[in-house]
């Protein structure tokens, strides 16, 4: 396969970066399979690589350098506390919003083309300086020419055809993982990496962002407490988006004297409760609620911001996550089991019993530790790693609900420490559940079931008919599709063979006896010869019938303790 420069580049850059962080069995794997070899300066020992810098912060600084795409995994990475220690969450946090910005001139030049006039005409102000800039674009603030203000949100230029490349590299490495190693074909890296394109293709459209804007504020317009800032018409494109401008500050930035002065506990819950109604009625829900993503307005409320990554679920899909999300939150790990195991793909060595059992053991090591104490979303993540080990692909939605969940939990304890997310489960479940079910009692709905009954009603009688006139006539047949059908008949068929040697050796016995009678002048230590014979095939038998029950036995009982 022949290689453009660009494309060796990064697969050398990926390989050495695998290498240096203590992957240096998948860095061989790729560089042999595209024909090339790490040289001495890129082959990085990982014992070196700490002494020389592999540390958390260099990591960041390593995604960093290889450009939008690998800033965008590092902050993936640092909501996902299942696949990474805590002082690399911390690291690559920065990456959330502290990524060096573009320059102004390339703002000013793509607001121009995307909005088709000049800055100067469309703002009365226009600030320089970014507010923050994160992988895929950067923020400033600006007011309009009516005197609201709003903040500016610009694409980094060529970005698009950037992403696309390194796609086209991390596909084909997956693709190959896939098909050559263990790890891969448990994990499914090339789906991973496509769910996480589209993710990408889906932030990268503004528009998009804009309409899910307008959206999920609809959805939450009942809770007072919880802002969503909308964007301005016909100020947005694929490139830039308009929005109104958030008074206040971070959540991150919030002092030990802000925190005393807010009420956090019922911003908290209502927070909490907005995100389960998004999840478990409406089907769409803003799935990167990560602290940089969530402002306290002026006037003490919760603004969320960042709408370019949402989730979706379908009506059945809402209906699995709520019974593994109660199941977890309640510390039954029997149920979340059985549900996980309901709502998954299973690989051929799927093993159900061991799979039971890990989760039982982890949710309930979590349920001793206190309900109050339990992560909801780091449990759900968790679940779906044991799911993975034991050969259980599950659906991509359970894990975004254990991300989004999980950065939901920090949120809530960084506005009140002593929340419980878990309790206010329990507490909004029934009725966020009442209000779906009036959800789907629409008028459509409603009418539909109507027709589906009219054609049960009216189709009622003809098909009772038939029944009727089978029984009469004796052409009624029950077919029974019995499933270990096999199976028992072989047992059974033991079974019979076993009572007929009985039965055999059994006749053998009372003949010897008879002939012991019949005096002959075939003669075997001193008794009658034939009735001898007879007692030698009948102890024979009976002896090679002990040991086959046995040995059937043995096998049986090794078969069904594994």
């Amino acid at each position: 396969m022949k290689l453009s420069a660009s494309h060796l580049k990064r697969y050398r850059e990926i390989a050495a970066l695998l290498w240096k962080y203590g992957r240096s069995d998948l860095a061989h794997q790729i560089a042999s399979e595209k024909e090339f070899g790490l040289e001495e300066s890129e082959a990085i020992d990982p014992a070196k690589a700490t002494a020389k810098g592999a540390t958390p912060e260099q990591l960041a600084d390593d995604l960093e350098a290889m450009g939008p795409t690998y800033v965008k995994l590092g902050q993936v990475l640092a909501g996902r506390p299942d696949l990474m220690p805590e002082a690399y969450m911390k690291a690559l946090a920065r990456l959330q919003d502290r990524v060096k910005p573009f320059p102004y001139a390339e703002v000013e030049e793509i607001v121009m083309t995307e909005l088709g006039v000049r800055i100067s005409k469309a703002f009365s102000r226009f600030d320089t300086e970014p507010l923050a800039a994160a992988s895929l674009g950067q923020v400033h603030s600006a007011a309009l020419r009516d005197g609201r203000d709003v903040v500016v949100k610009v694409q980094r230029p060529k970005i698009r055809a950037q992403i696309a490349e390194d796609f086209e590299v991390l596909g084909q490495i997956a693709a190959f993982l896939d098909a050559h190693t263990e790890l891969g074909r448990r994990h499914r890296f090339a789906m991973v990496v496509e769910e996480f394109r589209l993710s990408i293709l889906q932030e990268l459209n503004y528009e998009l962002e804009a309409h899910n804007l307008i959206t999920l504020g609809k959805n939450l317009e009942e809770y007072k407490l919880i802002q969503v800032p909308q964007p301005v018409p016909d100020y947005f494109t694929r490139s830039v988006l308009v929005m109104e401008e958030v008074k206040g500050k971070k959540i991150t930035a919030l002092g030990p004297l802000d925190l005393l002065e807010l009420k956090g506990a019922p911003l908290a819950e209502e927070v909490f409760k907005a995100y389960l109604k998004q999840i478990l009625v409406d089907g769409l829900f803003h799935a990167d609620p990560h602290p940089g993503n969530v402002f306290i307005t002026d006037d003490g409320r919760i603004a969320l911001i960042d709408l370019g990554q949402v989730g979706h679920a379908a009506p059945a899909m809402q209906e699995n996550l709520l019974k593994v999300l109660l199941a977890v939150s309640e510390g039954n790990g029997e149920a979340a089991g059985e549900q996980a195991i309901k709502m998954s793909e299973k690989l051929e060595d799927f093993d159900a019993t061991e799979f039971r059992r890990h989760i039982t053991h982890l949710v309930a090591m979590r349920r001793d530790q206190g309900l109050a104490q339990l992560n909801v979303g780091r449990s759900l993540l968790e679940v779906s790693g044991i799911a993975q080990e034991n050969g259980l692909i599950v659906p991509s939605e359970l894990v975004l609900l254990g991300k989004t969940l999980l950065q939901l939990d920090e949120v809530g304890r960084i506005l009140d420490p002593q929340f419980d997310p878990n309790a206010s489960i329990r507490r909004n479940t029934a009725a966020l559940m009442t209000q779906r079910m009036r959800k789907d009692l629409t008028q459509g709905s409603f009418y539909s079931s109507l027709l589906e009954m009219k054609d049960f009603t009216s189709g009622l009688p003809s098909r009772l008919n038939r029944i009727m006139d089978g029984i009469a006539n004796s052409e009624l047949e029950v077919k029974v599709r019995a499933t270990d059908a096999k199976m028992v008949m072989d047992g059974m068929q033991k079974i019979a063979n076993r009572i007929t040697m009985g039965l055999v050796l059994a006749g053998l016995l009372v003949g010897a006896s008879l002939l012991m009678r019949v005096q002959t002048k075939f003669q075997l230590f001193g008794f009658p010869g034939l009735a001898i014979l007879c007692f030698m095939a009948a102890a024979a038998g009976g002896f090679w019938l002990v040991i086959s029950i046995f040995v059937q036995d043995y096998k049986s009982r090794k078969k069904y303790t594994r």
